[in-house]
């Protein structure tokens, strides 16, 4: 039988319905029931996730204030660019790209990356391609943005079955558990039916601090009942419960794990291969989770989880508290990998569909 609920936890309910006796060691808890979002309701058929895609993307526009109030301390840092270029001429132009280069450095941008702009930069000014200060930023601009751009796609892909799977994987302390409650929120927000899966099995402190988002958002989650339940058993029976009972997505948490620690990155991928098996084609996305005020710090690992589970998408935290922000150009760039979110605040709402127009917007404004 399964053991009771936490007392802070009361109010959920257990299915009426018995788990399976394989499955004794799993708990389904109901989180309150809310009304769904006005503005989108979760209808069947294949074009669903193709709305809901478009509906995130558009709010990614619409938040724009909120991304720029995030990288304001990576948009003083570049304001010298603005006073540089102000009175730029061309026998200034050793001088005024040095110090840019300086400035780009100092926001983390990567040495990489920083010289490639600049000399691009100095080509077409040598080419008098560019001829004022205002043509240089608008180059400048566009230079970071080709940057962005690559054949990843920013917003969420989640193919044409469901339930969707999404698989957030992460260190310790980067915002793991936290960015998937956010997550949860929005898609909840959006008109998905989103069921959690507590994979982290290895922190004691995980399960509660997703059942307490599970709460917060208004979406169910399943949950180990014994201690060290293997976290591949939990997400597949999660995958499995949310393809029975018409879940539209189900967000599937992992123990953070140092990416040098090789016996618990397997484990990664036996809970990729264990979704697999009950859900062909899945998971649909593994999205990282980096400490943004790490800065370049972050692509070591973020390499490794690559090369071993193939990571789909980025989530990049805690940028709100940078002023490094330029790590984000260098991350795409180096990895390939398209951001798909941007932490930029403690609230519910601070989790940011990644738009790398508004981006570039935002830090040379």
């Amino acid at each position: 039988m399964a053991s009771p609920l936490p007392s802070s936890l009361s109010h959920f309910s257990l299915l009426s319905k018995p788990a399976p006796p394989q499955n004794h060691h799993l708990r389904l808890l109901l989180a309150p029931t809310r009304p769904a979002s006005s503005g989108f309701q979760c209808r069947a058929g294949t074009g669903f996730f193709n709305r809901l895609g478009r509906l995130i993307k558009e709010k990614a526009k619409s938040d724009v204030d909120k991304l720029f109030s995030g990288f304001s301390k990576t948009r003083d840092n570049l304001a010298v660019i603005d006073e540089l270029l102000l009175y730029w001429n061309l026998a200034d132009t050793d001088r005024v790209l040095d110090e840019l280069e300086e400035a780009l450095l100092v926001s983390d941008f990567g040495p990489k990356i920083t010289i490639k702009i600049v000399e691009s930069l100095r080509e077409d000014i040598v080419a008098g391609k560019l001829k004022s200060g205002s043509e240089i930023k608008e180059a400048l601009k566009k230079n970071v943005l080709d940057l962005l751009t690559i054949e990843g796609k920013t917003e969420l892909q989640l193919g044409y079955r469901k339930p969707a799977v999404v698989m957030i994987v992460g260190v310790n302390g980067g915002g793991k558990t936290t960015s998937l409650g956010k997550l949860a929120y929005r898609l909840k927000n959006e008109g998905a039916k989103v069921l959690i899966a507590a994979g982290d099995t290895f922190r004691a402190a995980a399960g509660d601090q997703l059942e307490i988002w599970a709460e917060r958002t208004g979406c169910e989650i399943v949950v180990a009942e014994k201690e060290k339940a293997k976290a591949a058993t939990v997400i597949s029976q999660a995958v499995k419960r949310g393809k029975e009972q018409g879940y539209d997505i189900v967000l599937c948490d992992t123990s953070g794990r140092l990416h040098t620690n090789y016996s618990l990155m397997e484990e990664l991928i036996a809970c990729k291969k264990a979704v697999g098996k009950v859900m062909p084609g899945a998971p649909n996305e593994i999205l990282q989770v980096l400490d943004g005020t790490t800065g370049l710090n972050m692509l070591p690992q973020a390499r490794e989880f690559n090369e071993i589970v193939g990571i789909t998408g980025l989530i990049l935290t805690k940028l709100d508290g940078s002023a490094r922000g330029g790590c984000v150009v260098s991350v795409v760039n180096e990895l390939g990998i398209p951001v798909k979110f941007v932490g930029v605040g403690e609230s519910v709402e601070d989790l940011q569909p990644f738009d790398a127009e508004a981006f570039v917007n935002a830090i040379f404004s």
